[in-house]
């Protein structure tokens, strides 16, 4: 087995609830419930799940621009939650981040050139001569012009934009990118477009990539591995086809029983969930999923499934398997 990049355990992460007339705590929101996962060199971990299921929140751990309320991150052989915040900045130069929404994560006052060379600068690149010949280098390599650097962020497309945004991340040569939702803000044309940019690059460079979305489709065709989330926990873990061709958890069942198929005689039945998701500030006991799961016991309102190997490299949280 290839060595884990990152090895993520039991982590957690509540927001407080302040009410009443002095503001105390009544209560938390429980974003990300005790997660665990791994992911290893060079392979892609996709990471999907409704709105609001503690992705992004996960993702926004692994950088500590969240603080896990509990739990360990480990990269590379160190521990990222007992680091100091000194000592955390200068690891961020081995993960980055590219976001959902790169119109909202590109500074409008300043040119393309300007946002490549601030990574450069915050990791000590001092020469102004490297750092010009840098951004150079970036911007071809996500397929865009050199003579494009002393434009700004809105005289670009959204797909531009977003290349815009893996070049920042690859500024600084990291291991890790955690992609969040990179693609669902662009047209369906420019979504494959920017996915097999993300798959070269990760070959050229031997890039890591935590890839957080939630449509079903996008993350077949770019993850080595999906984990599903619900309600801030982990329900299954498996490699892309298991997972695929033989979901485990009645939840993985349904989200995959959504996804439109180009075959007129395709005799999938769409599995439709009772109720909305709970929330997360009053989750109830047991598994999250029991009241809208259609094959839910007793045991399931009461008892929280363990996260288990139920087949060969294939993880679920659900009692069908005790």
């Amino acid at each position: 087995m290839t060595e884990a990049l990152l090895k993520v355990e039991n982590l957690k992460k509540s927001f407080p609830i302040h009410g009443g007339l002095f503001g105390r705590q009544v209560g938390e929101v429980k974003a990300v419930d005790d997660i665990s996962f791994f992911i290893k060199k060079g392979e892609t971990l996709g990471l999907v799940g409704e709105s609001g299921c503690g992705k992004s929140t996960t993702g926004r751990m692994l950088l500590r621009l969240l603080e896990p309320t509990e739990g360990t991150i480990h990269f590379d052989g160190q521990d990222l939650t007992k680091l100091s915040k000194e000592a955390m900045r200068k690891m961020r130069k081995e993960i980055q981040m590219v976001f959902q929404d790169p119109f909202a994560s590109l500074n409008p006052r300043h040119t393309v050139e300007k946002i490549l060379e601030e990574p450069l600068i915050v990791h000590g690149v001092k020469d102004k001569g490297v750092r010009k010949k840098r951004v150079r280098e970036l911007l071809e390599t996500v397929g865009l012009n050199s003579w494009h650097a002393k434009r700004y962020p809105h005289q670009f497309s959204g797909g531009q934009r977003q290349r815009i945004g893996i070049a920042r991340a690859l500024a600084v040569h990291p291991k890790l990118i955690i992609a969040d939702e990179p693609v669902s803000a662009l047209d369906v044309s420019i979504q494959a477009q920017v996915l097999n940019l993300l798959q070269d690059l990760q070959k050229e460079f031997g890039l890591t990539y935590l890839f957080i979305a939630h449509d079903l489709g996008v993350v077949r065709h770019i993850s080595d591995r999906v984990g599903v989330m619900y309600l801030g926990q982990m329900m299954e873990l498996a490699d892309s086809e298991s997972l695929y061709e033989s979901p485990k958890h009645p939840y993985t069942e349904a989200l995959l029983s959504a996804v439109p198929i180009p075959d007129v005689d395709s005799k999938q039945e769409r599995i439709v969930l009772k109720g909305d998701v709970p929330s997360p500030a009053n989750a109830p006991a047991g598994c999250p999923f029991h009241a809208r799961c259609p094959k839910g016991m007793e045991v399931c309102a009461s008892v929280r499934p363990a996260f288990k190997e139920v087949e060969r490299g294939h993880y679920a949280a659900c009692h069908l398997y005790d």
